[in-house]
C-alpha cells in the first residue's frame, strides 16, 4: 500500500474521471462491495500466469507481469475502497473483517521487529539519498 496509495492519489488528482466516480459514490452499499471485488476477480489470474511465464523461464517477463498486475489491482482496490468506504462500513460483516483487519495492523506496528524494519527502511533511504546527492555533486565536477 505505502506504493499503491500516493499512486491513486495521483490518479485521483490527475485522470479525470468525474462521471465515474460520481455513479461509484451514488451505488448503494452491496453493489458498492461487488464494484470493490471486480479489480480483484479481474487481476487474480495474473499470479498464475507469471508463475506459468517463470516455469517456461520466462522470468523478466514472470516479474513485470506479476509486479505490473498486482501494483494495478492495489491502486485499483485501493481508489474503489478510498470512494466507496463510508458505504461498505454500512455492511456488518465488511465492517467486522475491517476492524479485525486494522487492529491486526496496529498489533503488527506495535510489535519490537516492525519497529526494527521501520528504522531499517528509514537508514536506507537516508543512505540512498545521500548517495544521490554525492553522485550529483561529482558528476558536476569537471
Amino acid at each position: 500500500m505505502a506504493i499503491a496509495k500516493p499512486i491513486s492519489d495521483w490518479l485521483a488528482r490527475h485522470v479525470v474521471l468525474r462521471r465515474l466516480c460520481v455513479w461509484i459514490k451514488s451505488l448503494r452499499p452491496y453493489p458498492s462491495l461487488a464494484l470493490f471485488s471486480v479489480p480483484v476477480i479481474i487481476l487474480e489470474p495474473v499470479k498464475p500466469l507469471a508463475a506459468y511465464l517463470a516455469a517456461t523461464g520466462q522470468l523478466l517477463s514472470s516479474v513485470a507481469t506479476l509486479v505490473v498486475g498486482e501494483l494495478l489491482k492495489l491502486v485499483l482496490v485501493e481508489r474503489l475502497f478510498s470512494l466507496t468506504r463510508d458505504k461498505l462500513m454500512k455492511i456488518p460483516a465488511f465492517l467486522w473483517a475491517y476492524t479485525k483487519f486494522q487492529q491486526a495492523k496496529a498489533w503488527v506496528e506495535a510489535t519490537e521487529a516492525w519497529r526494527a524494519i521501520r528504522a531499517i527502511s528509514k537508514a536506507a533511504r537516508q543512505y540512498v539519498t545521500e548517495m544521490k546527492k554525492s553522485a550529483a555533486v561529482a558528476l558536476r565536477q569537471p
